[in-house]
């Protein structure tokens, strides 16, 4: 089955003040994809992400020249509705950051503010929520305990679950799993194999080889360009720009 484009990018410039951030940046993200930004710290790549959801529009400093089209509207038109952006393009970020609320409420708070009121239509998309995310079996008997009585490993599922609960169309990740054990980490990647059946993926790593593993399509960021953005394999295997093989290969980073 043909995939469609789900987000495309047009000469994207973002500046925080008179600090130019990101240079230039095409690209497009298709449907049941995942697609991994890699790069040196403070290379643009949580910068960009932000701009999928509008995440800048919190920075005062911020200032983006260029197109942003979801499903071929611009996001960054003067009429387009942020909240229906981001319920559209779900984030989970680098530390787990559940509320200070029980398991179940959670996962409900979103539908709960998109008008979602009948409880046990709110009990479906919790169930359903959680089983996505693949913590159910581990929660189903807690739901009304607190999300911080779980793992650090569980609350970022649980996180990735309350993001799935509003029904987005795309993901943004920014380094799930940093803050993780290996044995957490497998199973945030194993569950991002699983979602981009249904989603489009977008995760920011510094784990290369986390990359390799998980990642379709991959962008290497640095000083604010793109250096080079392609077929995962293909780029770890032969890439074509010099800098990328100096960063892959562990030269610098």
């Amino acid at each position: 089955m043909k995939k469609s484009k789900k987000i495309e990018i047009e000469e994207l410039n973002l500046w925080y003040g008179h600090f130019q951030a990101l240079h230039n940046i095409s690209l497009s993200i298709e449907e049941r994809e995942v697609l991994a930004f890699i790069g040196p710290s403070g290379c643009g790549k949580s910068t960009f992400l932000k701009t999928l959801n509008r995440m800048n529009d919190l920075v005062s400093s911020c200032r983006i020249q260029g197109n942003v089209l979801l499903d071929g509207e611009d996001i960054y038109s003067t009429h387009y509705d942020v909240n229906q952006l981001r319920k559209r393009v779900g984030m989970v970020f680098q530390q787990p950051n559940p509320f200070p609320k029980s398991i179940y409420e959670n996962v409900a708070y979103g539908p709960r503010i998109h008008g979602i009121k009948n409880r046990s239509e709110l009990d479906r998309i919790v169930e359903e929520s959680l089983k996505k995310a693949a913590i159910w079996e581990e929660v189903k008997d807690t739901l009304n305990k607190s999300a911080f009585s779980i793992s650090g490993g569980q609350q970022q599922r649980l996180c990735i679950a309350r993001a799935l609960a509003v029904e987005p169309e795309v993901l943004l990740m920014d380094e799930p799993t940093s803050a993780l054990d290996p044995l957490s980490t497998g199973k945030i990647e194993e569950l991002i194999s699983e979602l981009k059946k249904e989603y489009a993926i977008v995760m920011v790593t510094h784990n290369m080889q986390q990359a390799s593993r998980v990642s379709d399509k991959t962008a290497f960021f640095l000083n604010g360009y793109i250096v080079e953005h392609g077929n995962t394999k293909t780029m770890f295997m032969n890439p074509e720009k010099k800098e990328t093989e100096n960063y892959i290969s562990g030269k610098f980073g």
